[in-house]
């Protein structure tokens, strides 16, 4: 009949349709750098076929008037959840960076459903992940073999200068034009006419601002130098919970170690790299999220900010498992904390019951 064919016909086009899906899952290539247009495909992907916990957020705009669009993971919950964040893309050349926050996302959504760990973690937590932040900057340093190394925004010059674009890891409101930044605006490391004068970095502090009581962990992914940096930049100012951050961060290491054998130093920018102010890393721990990390991952100089794609997914591999070490220690520190509350709690009021009920006899 008429009406069976149209069926048989839809049934068939479903199942095209769900082949199709099935086989643009497994072209995307995790060992190859993106354009942002691949991302932001690869963004809706992750949305379309995990709908149960994902969904994606619009929470700024560039210079250039790009949508900044994070994706929201973790199950539903009608009431608000402890969050981890995780930006990368902050300095467009960083390529390595974009590609570790795809590898993230594809690890925790692929596992989520065997692994009791990462499930106990999407009941608890919901991740926030940027993966490209400086999508402006990062489009231009994909436009010819000059621009491959842009690293800041692409906002105009003031005044007289006729210069592009400023550092936004120097733009954020901690310790603002203190150390390790130039008023020099044709400079990498610029740091702006005035705090917070680049939109990206107003979308971030707004919305860190707005979610800062739920938020446990703050994590910013650059490259390179192998390195776990914590607050603060500024070489006299220490987090009031310095001796804790090393100790995550060195077994956060430890973790990378123990993949392929890679060496991650620990501390802070003065005490293993350079002092800087201005960071993304140093006003989350300013706000009060417990937790901030930068990630700088590989190499040691050999390739720098050109890091083969050869390397791509066993600096992945290795960041993974560091990053993985941080939040479950986040999180088990939160939720064991409150579960032995509970449970000290339940016990006290057993006991006081059965004291009383003992009087009554």
């Amino acid at each position: 009949t008429m009406k069976g064919s149209v069926i048989s016909v839809l049934v068939v086009l479903a199942l095209v349709d769900r082949l199709a899906g099935g086989l643009e899952h497994r072209s995307y290539d995790y060992t190859k750098y993106h354009t942002m247009d691949e991302i932001a495909a690869w963004m809706n992907q992750m949305e379309r076929e995990n709908p149960d916990v994902v969904s994606s957020m619009i929470y700024g705009q560039t210079y250039e008037n790009r949508n900044i669009t994070l994706l929201k993971i973790g199950f539903k919950s009608t009431t608000p959840k402890k969050t981890v964040w995780m930006d990368c893309g902050i300095h467009a050349r960083e390529w390595i960076a974009p590609a570790f926050c795809q590898h993230f996302v594809k690890e925790i959504l692929g596992s989520y459903k065997t692994d009791s760990k990462v499930n106990t973690l999407f009941k608890n937590l919901d991740f926030y992940i940027t993966p490209v932040l400086n999508m402006d900057g990062y489009i231009y340093s994909w436009k010819e073999y000059t621009t491959r190394l842009w690293r800041k925004s692409r906002s105009p010059g003031t005044g007289n200068c006729t210069c592009f674009g400023t550092d936004l890891n120097r733009n954020f409101y901690a310790n603002w034009g203190m150390v390790g930044i130039s008023r020099d605006c044709c400079s990498d490391i610029y740091n702006g006419p005035t705090a917070l004068s680049e939109p990206e970095a107003k979308a971030v502090t707004d919305f860190l601002g707005a979610h800062q009581n739920e938020m446990l962990c703050y994590l910013t992914i650059h490259s390179y130098g192998q390195l776990i940096l914590i607050p603060y930049g500024h070489p006299n100012i220490s987090a009031p919970n310095y001796d804790e951050l090393m100790e995550v961060g060195l077994a956060a290491a430890k973790a990378i170690t123990a993949v392929h054998g890679k060496s991650y130093k620990v501390g802070t920018p003065p005490d293993i790299l350079y002092a800087n102010s201005g960071s993304s890393r140093d006003f989350a721990r300013l706000i009060g999220i417990p937790y901030s990390f930068t990630f700088e991952l590989r190499d040691e100089g050999n390739y720098g900010f050109i890091l083969p794609e050869d390397q791509i997914q066993p600096t992945c591999e290795e960041a993974y498992q560091g990053a993985m070490s941080i939040i479950n220690y986040v999180h088990d520190k939160n939720f064991k904390s409150a579960a032995i509350t509970v449970t000290v709690t339940l016990w006290t009021t057993l006991t006081a019951l059965w004291i009383s009920s003992a009087n009554v006899f």
